[in-house]
C-alpha cells in the first residue's frame, strides 16, 4: 500500500523537476493574441511540445503599448520575443537597437513584396478597414473621405499613441489628405464617439451598438462568418485604396534565450501554426497552404504603397492629430 502510493509521488517529483529545469520563452504581444479565443493558447501548446519549454505570454492592451515597456525596460526587460507590432511601427522599433537579427530565411513567405528586414519577421497581415453591420447602416460611405466628412456616421478608433491599429489610420488620412490631415481630423472629430486604446475595446464597444463603424481590418467580418454564422458585418471598400498592416515579431538583445527564441520565430512560419494565427488572429497568413478557404472570398482591396516617414514626421503627425481632437 504505502509503495503503490509513493511510486506515483516520486513519478510527480520528476515531472516538476523537469519543468522546473526546462527553459522559459517569455513573449510579450498584445490583449486579443492572448485571450481564450486568440492564437496564444493553441501556438504556447504546440510550441512547447516542439522545444521542452515553458511558454509565457504577457499580454498589453496594444502592439505600440507593448512596445513602449519594452523601450522602457531597455537591456533589463523580461521579454524574449516581442510579437504585435506592426510595419508601421518597426523602424521606429528597429531603431532603438533593442532587438537582434531574426537569421531565419524568408524567402518563401507569401508576400506580394520579399520581405527584406533582417530583424522583424511577419507572422499575418490584412488591409485596415471600416467595418459597419448591414442590417443598421443603409447608406455606408464609400471613400474615407465620405467618412471623415459624414457627421451622421458614429465613429470609433483606436488612439494613434498606444495602438498599431489607430498608428494605422493616422498614417492612412495623411496619406489621403497630405497637408490638409488636421481638418479631417477636426471634421472626424465632430462624430467620433471614442478614441479607444486598443482594438479590443474599442470593436467591443462596436459590437454593443456604440457606433456605425468601427476601425478594423479586411478580414473581420470572416470572424462573425466562422462563429456566429452571420453575413451582417461588412468591411467598407475605399476608392482611395487602404494601407495594409503586415504584424512582426523580434528577438530582444537581452534575452538569455536566444537560439530559443529563432525557433519559436522559425515555428511561426510552420504551415500548423500560420493556420491557428490567421484563424485564431483573423488575419491573413504570410505561409497560406494550411489558410481556412473562406479566406480566398474576400474583396480585393486596392493597396495603397506606402513609405514609413521618420520619426519626426510621425511625432510631427501625432502633435496634429492630438491638437485637431482635444479642440
Amino acid at each position: 500500500m504505502k509503495l503503490t502510493k509513493i511510486l506515483p509521488l516520486s513519478g510527480l517529483f520528476l515531472a516538476l523537476s523537469a519543468f522546473a529545469n526546462s527553459p522559459t520563452l517569455t513573449v510579450y504581444t498584445y490583449d486579443s493574441f492572448t485571450s481564450e479565443w486568440g492564437p496564444a493558447p493553441k501556438l504556447e501548446q504546440m510550441f512547447e511540445q516542439q522545444c521542452g519549454c515553458d511558454v509565457k505570454f504577457m499580454p498589453f492592451e496594444d502592439g505600440v503599448t507593448m512596445f513602449n515597456r519594452i523601450r522602457l525596460e531597455g537591456n533589463k526587460t523580461k521579454a524574449d520575443v516581442m510579437l504585435g507590432i506592426d510595419n508601421f511601427v518597426m523602424l521606429e522599433a528597429e531603431k532603438t537597437g533593442l532587438f537582434i537579427a531574426h537569421q531565419l530565411d524568408t524567402s518563401s513567405l507569401d508576400l506580394k513584396q520579399p520581405w527584406a528586414n533582417s530583424t522583424f519577421i511577419p507572422y499575418d497581415f490584412g488591409e485596415y478597414a471600416f467595418i459597419y453591420h448591414k442590417q443598421k447602416l443603409a447608406n455606408p460611405p464609400k471613400t474615407l473621405k465620405e467618412l471623415v466628412e459624414r457627421q451622421d456616421l458614429r465613429v470609433i478608433y483606436q488612439d494613434p499613441r498606444t495602438s498599431t491599429v489607430g498608428r494605422g489610420l493616422l498614417f492612412w488620412v495623411n496619406q489621403v489628405y497630405g497637408d490638409k490631415a488636421e481638418t479631417a481630423w477636426q471634421s472626424l472629430a465632430k462624430h467620433t464617439v471614442t478614441v479607444g486604446k486598443g482594438w479590443s475595446e474599442t470593436y467591443g464597444a462596436f459590437l454593443k451598438g456604440e457606433a456605425d463603424l468601427v476601425l478594423s481590418y479586411a478580414t473581420s467580418p470572416l470572424y462573425h462568418q466562422w462563429h456566429e454564422k452571420s453575413q451582417d458585418y461588412v468591411a467598407l471598400n475605399f476608392e482611395e485604396g487602404h494601407l495594409v498592416q503586415t504584424e512582426v515579431a523580434a528577438i530582444t538583445k537581452a534575452s538569455k534565450q536566444p537560439a530559443l527564441a529563432r525557433q519559436f520565430l522559425a515555428f511561426l512560419h510552420q504551415p500548423e501554426a500560420q493556420k491557428v494565427i490567421s484563424y485564431h488572429n483573423v488575419m491573413k497568413p504570410v505561409v497560406s497552404s494550411q489558410a481556412d478557404p473562406l479566406f480566398q472570398t474576400l474583396p480585393n482591396y486596392t493597396q495603397i504603397e506606402f513609405h514609413q516617414p521618420e520619426t519626426d514626421t510621425v511625432k510631427q503627425w501625432l502633435a496634429t492629430w492630438q491638437k485637431a481632437v482635444s479642440k
